[in-house]
């Protein structure tokens, strides 16, 4: 991709979108060819002589009222005294079920990245734990958000990074007390505390989740006791993935975005990663010339 392509992009493509989305879509491709430069320049000019560089400069950029926003996690042992907090709270709580479910569907979250719309749309049925799908099990995840408006889109998320032992628990003990009929068609994953006109649970609102996890930041994380959301989570799922080495097309799998480039602003680096391979190259060019010398 060179700046005429980019010009091209931002000034045919999406010359009528707004101006949100054409900020959006930039901040993909700079935050994209950024991870290029900083993993892969070396590589890529070996293998095709090419200077990884991005297209996006101060005469093509979209111009607008604000920047695209930068939404940094917290760091895994943060949101592990989140949850380790969190979690013992139901042995004492007064409200057992809701704060049980609360918890369930953040872990989630932090777990496999689900939007929180996803999370209170999810039925009980949609839950897959057969062989056949995957060692783990899979989430059908029905309600998923469709790329430009083209309305929901489907996805199978694996549960893997402990989502399968998550949801085991919820459901083996917690989500009885809510409902007694697992088999009922459209039984939500995530019940209400309100009840519908025949005695069966309503589904959960995005506010009660969202309300939920800012109690318990408020509580047991309160450095980010007004900033972390289930979006926030989302993209701890997404960095913590990629730590672990998972590919970027797997994260990208499992977040259900239509764009590599909007993965790529879901993952965000410890912020010591560019000092430590520096410190990593200069350690081998030292053991290179050891062995010259020698």
């Amino acid at each position: 991709m060179e700046p005429a392509d980019a010009d091209a992009y931002f000034g045919k493509v999406l010359r009528g979108s707004p101006s949100g989305t054409r900020l959006a879509r930039a901040q993909a491709l700079t935050t994209y060819f950024l991870f290029l430069e900083l993993r892969h320049k070396v590589e890529l000019h070996r293998m095709t002589g090419r200077v990884a560089e991005c297209p996006i400069g101060e005469m093509n950029r979209p111009r607008g009222s604000k920047d695209a926003q930068l939404r940094i996690p917290p760091t895994g042992p943060e949101v592990k005294a989140l949850f380790t907090g969190w979690g013992g709270e139901p042995a004492t709580c007064r409200k057992f079920t809701p704060t049980a479910r609360n918890y369930t569907a953040s872990k989630l979250m932090s777990q496999v990245g689900l939007r929180v719309s996803e999370a209170c749309k999810i039925d009980l049925a949609d839950i897959k734990i057969k062989w056949d799908l995957g060692r783990f099990g899979k989430l059908h995840v029905r309600h998923g958000k469709g790329a430009r408006g083209s309305g929901p889109r489907e996805r199978m998320v694996p549960l893997i990074n402990g989502a399968d032992r998550t949801l085991r628990w919820f459901i083996e003990d917690v989500w009885g007390q809510f409902d007694d009929d697992h088999t009922r068609p459209g039984a939500p994953l995530f019940p209400s505390e309100r009840k519908n006109s025949d005695g069966s649970s309503r589904r959960i609102g995005d506010d009660a989740l969202r309300n939920g996890l800012a109690a318990a930041a408020k509580a047991h994380l309160p450095g980010w006791a007004d900033t972390l959301t289930p979006h926030v989570l989302r993209h701890f799922c997404a960095s913590e993935l990629y730590l672990e080495g998972l590919d970027l097309l797997g994260i990208q799998e499992v977040l259900g975005h239509s764009w590599i480039a909007t993965t790529m602003r879901y993952i965000h680096v410890q912020q010591t990663r560019v000092e430590d391979a520096w410190v990593s190259g200069q350690q081998r060019s030292a053991k290179r010339l050891e062995g010259l010398m020698g």
